[in-house]
Parts: structure tokens; C-alpha cells; sequence
């Protein structure tokens, strides 16, 4: 049995210049982090006892025959990607709900990935990781999802750029910048890629915004790693959300808008929506003396602590269990078991 664990992220600046339609063209940059949230992987190769062959466990429960069987786009194609043809046990677990702008789908991909592949007993690299992870998302399943999730999740910690670099920063202004933070849940669950196709389909019209997203994002990691007055970066926060805003109709709406009016009202100096927008958690950015207001305006929304990590995907458990397939071949070809009846007889199929 193994257990992955692999961190939701929190993007701050950046997040519409990570698509290939756009980066590769224009380059692109975000700073993003990962949270102490973590989406868990339970996998094992299942005994030979079962009507099914493969199992896996998240909001549904799938009982399959074969890969072709799977509903779990991602589980599908990551079984099929590394060419498994056993049976197959997988257990999802997560700390925050999904489709709520904190890479949930990336982080199920990179730790599948990453517990399948030390389930086979090999041990991959994170940058193999992150490679691996977007082209199962962007060209296999063809989905409308940026790279910044696939790379945070499995790096962990601060970075910029498509190219994963951790931000010079000492850890006195990392714990700063952490305890200028506030996450609220909104309550409101979309699907990222409806929201980012509304933008992306037509990303060369949006190029203005894009540019001034991307060169935000240097400015901010200018101020996060020397001794600017924090809330710097949380008017520049304030100034990349409109920016964002501007890309679609969809991005936010009334609802989103009137939490961050509130925020701004009791003390925020920025704030934004995580992920592509539409709903799921508002990142409110304020000195500590203000948060106590913003909590107490914000009673009816969910508020989620949370403290930054730099570990990325890791495999937490590993326990070496009995190969059946091993003994299988070792011994009589297994047939199918039946079920007794009440009289100790088998029972008609």
C-alpha cells in the first residue's frame, strides 16, 4: 500500500499567463505557494477476490473490469499512461472540497502519478512529476487548464516562472506575507475550465491584460523578497484581481464581488479569487490588526487557517504487502469463487 500526499496551491499573481496559448508565445510568470491542504492517495494492487478488478473511491465509487471502464477522467488516463494491468485499489482523500480554485484536479493528478509509480516501485523526481502530470491534462484529456497547478503541487513552496524557481525570501518574510493572508470559503463550486475557456478561446484579444498580469507578478516578487512595506503587495493584489476581472464576465459576479466590498471596507488592501474564477476561496490580503473585522464581516462564509509548505507531492506511506500476483503464478490458475448457499452447497450464478 501507498499513500501520496500532494498540496493544494494558492496563486497570488500570474495565474491566465500559464497557459500554453498564451506563454508559449508571450512567456508567462506566477507566483504561486502551496498550503498546508492536501489531497491524500491511498493505492494498492487489489487481491485476486473480487467480481472487479479495479476500484477506485472518491465522491463516487467505481467498481471496474477494465480502464476503459473508468468514469475519473484523470484515473483513467494516469492508470492507462503507466500501462497497469493489474488489479487496482485507489482511495481519494482531501482536505478542502474540489473545483474550488486551489488546483484540486492538478494535485490528483501529480499524487496519483506519484503513489502508482512508487506502488511499481520507482521513486520519480518532481520536475518528471509536473512534466508528466501536464501532458496527461493539457494534451491527453485536451482540458482547458493552465501548467502553474501540476508545477506548484508537485514542487511545493514559493515560485515564479514556468520553470519552478523558489523566491529569495527569508523565512521571517515569508511568515509575514503568511500572516497578512486570509481564506474564505465562498460556498460557490464551478467548473475551472467552463471559466477559463471563456477567456482562453479568445486569449490573443486579452493581451493588454495579460502583459500587465505578467509584469505585476515580477513587481510583486520584487517586494516579497526585499523590505517593501507589505501592503504594497496587497494594492498590487488588488490591482492584478481587476485586471482578471477584465478577462471575462465569468470570472467573478455580484456574490464575489460583494465579499471583497466587505473585505475592503473593514481593512483589506487586496484580494482576489483563487484559481480561474467563478467561485470557490477568496484570498483576502490585510495587516493582522484588521483581520479580526474582516472575520467578523465575513461570519457567514467559512475562514479556513492556513500556513504555506515546501514539500510538494510526497510519498507518506509505503508498506510492502503480499504479491499475489507473484504466488498466482507460482500455483494453479485461480477460478472464480462462488458463494455457498444456506445448505453448504455452491450457489447458481
Amino acid at each position: 500500500m501507498i499513500i501520496s500526499r500532494t498540496p493544494f496551491r494558492v496563486s497570488f499573481f500570474g495565474g491566465g499567463t500559464d497557459y500554453p496559448e498564451w506563454y508559449r508565445e508571450h512567456g508567462g510568470a506566477v507566483l504561486a505557494t502551496t498550503i498546508d491542504k492536501y489531497c491524500y492517495l491511498t493505492c494498492r494492487y487489489l487481491p485476486p477476490f473480487f467480481e472487479h478488478k479495479i476500484r477506485i473511491i472518491y465522491s463516487k465509487i467505481e467498481n471496474c473490469m477494465t480502464v476503459d471502464d473508468i468514469r475519473h477522467p484523470s484515473a483513467r488516463e494516469v492508470i492507462r499512461y503507466l500501462a497497469i494491468d493489474r488489479g487496482l485499489e485507489i482511495h481519494h482523500d482531501a482536505d478542502l472540497p474540489a473545483r474550488s480554485g486551489l488546483g484540486s484536479s492538478s494535485a490528483f493528478t501529480v499524487g496519483l502519478l506519484h503513489a502508482l509509480y512508487a506502488l511499481q516501485g520507482r521513486m520519480v523526481g518532481k520536475n518528471e512529476l509536473t512534466r508528466e502530470a501536464i501532458h496527461i491534462e493539457q494534451d491527453v484529456l485536451r482540458e482547458t487548464v493552465g501548467s502553474q497547478d501540476q508545477a506548484s503541487t508537485a514542487h511545493g513552496g514559493f515560485s515564479g516562472e514556468l520553470v519552478v524557481t523558489p523566491v529569495a525570501a527569508t523565512s521571517g518574510r515569508i511568515h509575514e506575507l503568511n500572516d497578512n493572508c486570509l481564506l474564505f470559503y465562498t460556498g460557490i463550486k464551478r467548473t475551472a475550465e467552463t471559466v477559463a475557456r471563456s477567456y482562453v478561446d479568445d486569449i490573443n484579444s486579452k493581451k493588454r491584460q495579460l502583459r500587465l498580469m505578467k509584469d505585476l507578478t515580477d513587481e510583486a516578487v520584487t517586494i516579497f523578497s526585499t523590505g517593501v512595506d507589505l501592503k504594497a503587495f496587497g494594492y498590487l493584489l488588488h490591482e492584478a484581481w481587476e485586471a482578471k476581472r477584465s478577462l471575462s464576465a465569468q470570472v467573478s459576479n455580484s456574490d464575489v464581488d460583494d465579499i471583497y466590498r466587505i473585505a475592503r471596507s473593514n481593512g483589506a488592501s487586496g484580494g482576489k479569487l483563487l484559481g480561474a474564477g467563478g467561485g470557490g476561496f477568496f484570498l483576502v490580503f490585510a495587516a493582522p490588526d484588521r483581520h479580526h473585522a474582516i472575520r467578523q464581516a465575513l461570519s457567514k462564509l467559512v475562514f479556513v487557517p492556513f500556513r504555506f509548505e515546501f514539500s510538494g507531492s510526497q510519498v507518506i506511506f509505503m508498506d510492502r504487502e503480499q504479491d499475489y500476483l507473484e504466488v498466482e503464478s507460482q500455483a494453479v490458475p485461480a477460478r472464480r469463487f462462488r458463494e455457498l448457499d444456506a445448505a453448504g452447497d455452491p450457489a447458481a450464478d
